[in-house]
């Protein structure tokens, strides 16, 4: 497939660069549409006269962006669709739910690799198995909330190995998954706890709960992440900022 720029090897940008960029302009302006799959490897370091290297580098980083996604045996493939152009907000999620001077910690109940429930499947849009997160937040020495996070293996090489402690969800995805996040969608609603639940959070058996659902999603509309938090009947703060970005 012929494409109208070339490589300029006056030019002092790297040569992935150059290859980013055609690869990202054709996608943008729609000549690759969403499902298309991409020349190898080979055929656009025959096109532009350039390293297997090279390519690799400037796919992976459009992998990473959500422009293309690699399928194994199968080739590469545009994913990325033209965003909505009405107002778009920014949104920032604070992560102090309780207020200040309280002392809040986490303890990890249980992690592995696991099928997640097909209400999760439905989120993330994917069968494909996750790393899963279980942990209990603790307020001032009083179980506050139970947090279950839900990351697909294929878009977080190497999760097993964080420490998953030290990191919010938010910023554990920000990090360590090889998509970015776009935007953030957070429902909230009331629900009853399960007796597994009340248990922990030492609450009566069929006792309300806040449980909030948190989606994460890249720049190509697919799904990321996703945790939900389900509390306690407990004072929480909940912040939200929005601001205009055109």
């Amino acid at each position: 497939m012929l494409m109208e720029k070339t490589i300029d090897r006056e030019s002092q940008q790297k040569l992935y660069v150059q290859i980013y960029s055609i690869i990202k302009e054709k996608i943008e302006r729609a000549d690759w549409s969403p499902g298309t799959r991409i020349p190898t490897e080979d055929e656009l370091c025959k096109t532009y006269d350039v390293s297997k290297a090279t390519v690799r580098i400037a796919i992976s980083e459009l992998d990473r962006e959500g422009y293309l996604r690699r399928q194994q045996g199968k080739g590469t493939f545009v994913t990325y669709s033209m965003p909505h152009f009405g107002m778009d907000m920014r949104t920032r999620l604070t992560e102090n739910m309780f207020g200040e001077g309280v002392k809040v910690s986490k303890e990890i109940l249980v992690k592995g690799v696991k099928e997640a429930p097909q209400d999760v499947r439905s989120y993330l849009q994917s069968d494909e198995d996750t790393y899963y997160v279980l942990c209990k937040r603790v307020v001032d020495d009083m179980p506050a909330y139970l947090e279950e996070s839900f990351f697909p293996l294929h878009l977080f090489p190497g999760i097993e190995g964080e420490d998953i402690c030290q990191h919010s969800f938010f910023h554990l995805v920000q990090e360590k998954a090889n998509r970015r996040i776009s935007k953030v969608v957070q429902t909230i609603e009331i629900t009853d706890l399960s007796d597994d639940s009340a248990d922990i959070l030492r609450v009566g058996k069929g006792s309300s709960a806040l449980l909030l659902h948190r989606l994460l999603i890249g720049s190509n509309g697919s799904p990321i992440a996703y945790t939900r938090l389900l509390g306690r009947g407990t004072t929480y703060k909940i912040q939200t900022e929005f601001e205009r970005i055109r």
